[in-house]
């Protein structure tokens, strides 16, 4: 091995999301989302109309989970599709307002969360965290 596995940094970034998906798991299935649904309702709140590519791409899925994520989301009342006003072969989603209760459900327990690791770090930290972070990602 070129590389003993105490240097490697992979495996600590994956288990921290590891830990971070299954504690977001248990945090938004008290509105009955999975955490896809979640993100999908999170992006949807702030974009209203997007079209399903966009919103796969928004939360770094790709368009076949997104359409799966999206017919669930309809099943259950979260959300409505229609023609675009201009582009009537994109559909438009938006959320019904029991979608953004269950968003609303979802994120006050999943913000709990986020405050949590948020409070473990100082300001600058956290920044430098970002950073470095954002350093891993263009170093792959």
């Amino acid at each position: 091995m070129d590389m003993p596995a105490r240097e490697r940094l992979g495996l600590p970034v994956k288990r921290a999301e590891q830990r971070l998906m299954a504690a977001k798991h248990a945090a938004v299935r008290t509105a009955g989302l999975t955490v896809p649904q979640y993100a999908a309702l999170l992006v949807l709140a702030d974009n209203p109309g997007i079209s399903a590519a966009a919103l796969a791409r928004e939360c770094l899925v790709t368009p076949q989970a997104m359409t799966v994520v999206l017919k669930n989301l309809l099943g259950a009342g979260l959300i409505e599709r229609g023609p675009h006003q201009w582009h009537r072969t994109m559909l438009e989603t938006h959320l019904t307002d029991a979608g953004r209760e269950a968003l609303r459900t979802a994120d006050a327990a999943a913000v709990v969360i986020e405050r949590r690791i948020a409070d473990a770090f100082t300001p600058e930290e956290r920044d430098t965290l970002r950073d470095l972070l954002a350093r891993f990602t263009e170093a792959i």
